[in-house]
């Protein structure tokens, strides 16, 4: 028995039937002729008494005077030589369980933490459930209306519902692993979800108007003609293009990927401007290579520069730098030796020879908007936009009769007379710039920072106009001008001050 214990059931003895384990035991003695002492086995204490030595010492419990006296143990008892009377109690020898006690602590206070866990996961799982519950009604609600309502709801509505809807699943299903016990409600909220599920997908099919089912099939359909038109396009026979300077084809169906040619001489600055290689019909392989950014007001051009070969352009080497003065927007366009510009505030087309860089022509363009009245989307004061093809020179342009639409006229190349005129029902403003290809005027658009759409196009042999969807990436997000050579069948773009060039593919 551990020491620390003896306190304890000495206090426990002493109790006696207040501690309900033992009782307390008084002695019960006859009259005697003389006295003497009792002692008892175990205890050193002793007290005088009377005793008959010839009666047994009876041991009968009682809590007191007064108490009944019913015989409990008889106890055997003796006197020694000098008349003290002797008597032992046998106690149980009972070891108390203490380490069971201290087992026992541990598991009530390990019972009770897990008990508050389970109380708190309860309590989490209530607030849920009353979520979920409030969100299923207010679902609930909505589909009882769109029963109710003969009006036709869109796509949106319903796809709005069944994102709601599936985040519910989503819930219930998290829910569902993390409870632990009764699951009852849980399941009877899924059942609810399904059954939504259920009536949502049935409202769409009762779509009156069969507005739904037909946006599906048109989806489908146009996937269905792109995957067709990916198909052609892989297993399409290689078509060798047109000789040089030949329009013997159907027209542009497809640009290539730009290619980088370098940063204008000028700078980051010169965002504005053109550039290309001029284009003579009776020697075509031959040209200047010429780039001409604008000021950085984005409106003079003062200076321009001539290179033999790109090689010297890329190297900057043999370079010839002139001096315009009074040029006017990005619509520039070499021909024949000589550049066609916009005569600075006027309607005027300008010819320099670019031999002598001396203006050899000056002539009014007849009712020609100016002075960024109908420009180019994102590009100011290109109200002229000149042009070369295989058919020769060109200038698109609008007028104030024209209502802002484009006009396009054949210029005869040496007096800048206008030959023939056309009129188009496409806005100005509302492209971003245009080209020529064999007599055909193609027109883009921004689609975004990095791409550009030949969106539509004129047919002058023809007269007939149409829309395209050829897609034209781009490095930077404007483009100033584009000009077409057709010996080299490329488009010269002056992206932002960056020159690029492109390969056309004809169909």
């Amino acid at each position: 028995m551990r020491p620390y214990l003896l306190p304890s059931l000495g206090l426990l003895f002493l109790l006696g039937p207040a501690a309900g384990d033992v009782e307390f035991y008084r002695p019960i003695i006859p009259s005697l002729g003389s006295s003497s002492n009792v002692s008892s086995a175990g205890n050193s204490s002793s007290r005088g008494d009377s005793f008959n030595s010839s009666s047994s010492g009876i041991l009968q419990p009682g809590g007191g005077p007064g108490s009944g006296y019913q015989p409990f143990s008889n106890f055997t008892g003796s006197v020694d030589d000098h008349g003290t009377c002797q008597c032992s109690v046998l106690l149980p020898d009972t070891t108390f369980p203490v380490e069971r006690v201290e087992q026992l602590q541990v598991t009530a206070h390990y019972l009770s933490e897990k008990f508050q866990t389970e109380l708190s996961k309860v309590k989490e799982y209530t607030q849920l459930i009353s979520i979920y519950e409030k969100k299923l009604w207010n679902l609930t609600v909505r589909v009882e209306i769109m029963e109710k309502d003969s009006i036709s709801y869109t796509e949106l509505d319903f796809e709005l519902i069944k994102i709601e809807v599936k985040e519910m699943e989503k819930l219930i299903n998290q829910l569902k692993k993390s409870f632990v016990g009764s699951s009852e409600i849980v399941d009877q909220l899924e059942v609810e979800i399904r059954n939504l599920t259920v009536l949502v997908q049935k409202l769409e099919t009762l779509d009156k108007n069969n507005v739904l089912a037909i946006r599906r099939e048109i989806a489908a359909l146009k996937s269905k003609l792109k995957e067709c038109e990916a198909s052609k396009e892989e297993n399409a026979p290689v078509v060798p293009p047109p000789s040089p300077g030949s329009c013997a084809h159907g027209g542009v169906v497809n640009i290539s990927k730009p290619s980088v040619v370098q940063l204008n001489w000028n700078g980051f600055s010169y965002i504005y401007g053109a550039w290309g290689r001029d284009y003579s019909p009776q020697h075509p392989e031959k040209g200047l290579y010429w780039v001409a950014p604008l000021n950085t007001d984005g409106r003079r051009l003062e200076y321009y520069r001539l290179y033999n070969t790109l090689d010297d352009l890329l190297l900057y080497k043999n370079t010839q730098q002139n001096r315009v003065a009074y040029g006017q927007g990005s619509g520039i366009a070499v021909y024949n030796n000589s550049m066609y510009i916009n005569w600075y505030n006027t309607r005027e087309i300008a010819k320099v020879n670019l031999t002598t860089s001396t203006v050899t022509v000056r002539r009014l363009l007849p009712g020609a908007a100016y002075n960024n009245r109908f420009s180019y989307a994102n590009v100011g004061w290109q109200d002229m936009d000149f042009a070369v093809d295989e058919n020769g020179f060109w200038v698109i342009y609008s007028t104030e009769a024209s209502t802002g639409n484009i006009v396009i006229s054949k210029l005869n190349d040496t007096t800048l007379e206008v030959l023939n005129t056309w009129q188009t029902s496409q806005y100005k403003p509302s492209v971003s710039n245009a080209f020529m290809v064999c007599g055909v005027l193609y027109a883009t658009r921004t689609v975004s920072t990095k791409a550009e759409e030949i969106f539509y196009y004129y047919d002058t042999n023809t007269e007939k106009e149409g829309r395209l969807g050829i897609k034209m990436q781009k490095v930077q997000e404007k483009v100033q001008s584009i000009n077409y050579h057709p010996f080299d069948q490329k488009l010269f773009v002056y992206n932002d001050g960056y020159l690029l060039n492109y390969d056309v593919i004809f169909q």
